[in-house]
């Protein structure tokens, strides 16, 4: 649940290190007014950074929320494979890639 306080700047600038304090608290932050309107918002330097990390990656990936919707319906409907499914189907794969039979003539050791 976030939890938003509305401050006059005016106000704001009487209380900044109790609202610096309480903005470290997950999901707090203030918006800030100028005339009643809002003019700034202040969170925790961790909290922007999530904010700014999920933007990036949304920029990444542009059809993410699409994917995930599909990612759901396919759980729903039963239309997927477990880690170890995956990964044992991974692992016949890879050895099927990777076996390297010995050479034509090569000499065995005994």
């Amino acid at each position: 649940m976030n939890t938003q306080s509305t401050l006059s700047i005016s106000e704001a600038r009487k209380k900044i290190f109790e609202i610096a304090d309480k903005v470290q608290a997950p999901n707090v932050y203030y918006v800030l007014t100028d005339k009643g309107r809002p003019k700034a918002v202040v969170l925790s330097a961790e909290e922007f950074e999530s904010w700014v990390e999920t933007l990036e990656v949304m920029q990444d990936f542009p059809d993410l929320k699409k994917d995930i919707r599909e990612a759901k319906a396919n759980y729903k409907s039963g239309n997927y494979i477990t880690l170890e499914e995956f990964l044992t189907k991974s692992k016949v794969h890879q050895n099927a890639l990777s076996s390297n039979p010995a050479k034509k003539g090569a000499k065995r050791s005994r």
